[in-house]
């Protein structure tokens, strides 16, 4: 099934439409547009973070490429043996994703990587048909409060009813599970509010319930 993306010039929201022109102008050999996803459709563990990052997937047309929060994400994903091959930054180094994929909740980079509420919710539709056009998934993983937020929304559950904690499981059906973590970007890491153990630790529960999953 083909992936549901906004146009390259998608003006569903304004705000990010007048930033990417404003990127393009200021990179114009850059990617400077929605970012599709990475990985199988038949992957059974999708990955959601927040947004393309302006000097990463912004950059490189590939989620969390070419910027710290992917020199994190990238490792651990290769550590676990969720990936193969060598991450280098760049959307053409050969990476392979192995049982996974990775997406964002919103696909536009926004200023100061902060999207609006109305612009969450404008991408909504791009993430629920991602979870829905995936047969064998069984595990997400939100990075961060926005992601976590997005996935219930998407999947039809009260915000309510799940609350983000880091390291926390929540059962979203009898074959879904959704796990948070905080978000591996690099002001959570030089704070630290996450920690390589920590994050590694989400990615070591989750490894054992695919494991446990016939």
């Amino acid at each position: 099934m083909f992936e549901l993306l906004p146009d390259k010039d998608c003006g569903l929201c304004p705000r990010l439409k007048d930033f990417r022109a404003q990127n393009r102008a200021t990179y114009p050999d850059k990617y400077n547009a929605p970012v599709p996803s990475f990985g199988r459709k038949d992957a059974r563990f999708l990955i959601v973070g927040l947004a393309p990052g302006l000097k990463g997937a912004n950059f490189s047309g590939r989620p969390f490429t070419g910027d710290y929060a992917g020199d994190l994400l990238y490792a651990t994903l290769l550590k676990f043996g969720f990936a193969r091959g060598v991450y280098q930054a760049r959307s053409d180094d050969g990476l392979e994703l192995i049982d996974a994929r990775i997406t964002n909740a919103v696909k536009c980079v926004p200023p100061q990587n902060k999207p609006e509420g109305a612009e969450i919710t404008k991408c909504l539709p791009f993430l629920t048909q991602e979870i829905a056009s995936m047969p064998r998934l069984r595990v997400i993983l939100s990075l961060g409060l926005v992601s976590h937020n997005a996935v219930l929304r998407s999947t039809r559950h009260k915000i309510s009813a799940f609350k983000f904690v880091h390291g926390a499981s929540h059962s979203l059906s009898d074959r879904l599970t959704l796990f948070d973590s905080y978000h591996c970007s690099r002001y959570n890491t030089n704070t630290g509010r996450l920690t390589t153990e920590m994050f590694e630790n989400v990615f070591e529960s989750i490894r054992v319930q695919l494991r446990s999953i016939t």
